[in-house]
């Protein structure tokens, strides 16, 4: 008999299910992420079980973010799936519409990153498509003279610094003119193993910076802002540096901005009149916003 369940991350045995599920379409899992205490009840998962089984899955992710100083309440899908022999049944599209009936009327607007071989199941869902626009640093500033440090990597320098950074997560000035207000538990989704995270000591700063095609600034946190300048004083660029954020107005001298269609990877599909401005005002979703 199919059953429709919701909203269970902290009942251990329906987390298991959905655990196994994740691991078979995406290879991984949210045990750790939740028994480590990062989950903060914002995902919301809403599943379909068959004799003991999870088959299918569409989760809601409440998103806050302010947006050029207004707060905007955004509902974010994601882990979209369905196992493999149950396919082409119709259930995701089932759970993608009670999603949105419970959803839709209470906040801003619905926005998903959807695979590019479903578009056209996105578009049947009433969703419209849209680009996306991403900063670089204009090529002056990635030789600029440097300051005597540079940010160093946390992993491994004891627990003091990790609580501190977890501090930061938390309770870090705005960076960017379209952040995530509610981003502890994305935040740590991404960056729990601090694999990627660095501190300045001599401005009390945290950058999380990752190695792609170019050098991405996934985020900066620290209580007091620090210019975006003497940022870039402390961190070695070999050539390209992409912000996985939004500059403020102030700090878009320092970028160019690009317009990003999602490229091989997915297309931005919305639903709500107030998500057409992510294109018109050129915003960009951050990197540690995606779930």
């Amino acid at each position: 008999m199919l059953e429709l369940i919701s909203d269970y991350m902290r009942d251990e045995k329906s987390r298991h299910l959905l655990n196994e599920l994740t691991q078979k379409t995406f290879g991984f899992d949210f045990e750790g992420w939740v028994t480590d205490g990062y989950f903060e009840g914002d995902y919301i998962p809403y599943s379909f079980v068959e004799d003991g089984v999870m088959i299918s899955n569409v989760s809601a992710n409440k998103m806050q973010f302010m947006q050029k100083d207004q707060i905007r309440n955004y509902i974010q899908i994601g882990t979209v799936m369905t196992d493999v022999d149950y396919r082409k049944q119709g259930l995701a599209a089932q759970l993608m519409k009670h999603v949105i009936e419970t959803y839709e009327n209470n906040c801003d607007g619905i926005y998903l990153f959807g695979d590019l071989g479903a578009v056209e199941f996105y578009k049947k869902m009433g969703f419209s498509v849209e680009n996306q626009y991403k900063y670089y640093l204009k090529d002056e500033f990635l030789n600029i003279e440097k300051a005597e440090t540079r940010f160093m990597p946390i992993k491994d320098q004891g627990e003091e610094l990790r609580q501190k950074y977890l501090d930061y997560v938390r309770h870090s000035v705005r960076y960017s003119s379209f952040e995530q207000i509610n981003k502890f538990g994305l935040q740590m989704f991404y960056t729990s193993g601090l694999d990627s995270v660095y501190y300045a000591e001599d401005i009390d700063c945290f950058i999380v910076k990752e190695q792609d095609d170019c050098t991405v600034i996934g985020s900066v946190l620290s209580k007091e802002r620090i210019p975006l300048i003497a940022i870039l004083r402390r961190i070695d660029v070999d050539n390209r540096c992409r912000l996985g954020f939004v500059p403020f107005d102030e700090d878009k001298n320092l970028c160019v901005s690009e317009e990003y269609d999602g490229g091989d990877d997915y297309r931005l599909f919305y639903r709500g009149a107030q998500l057409e401005s992510i294109e018109r005002e050129k915003l960009f979703f951050p990197d540690l916003s995606h779930a």
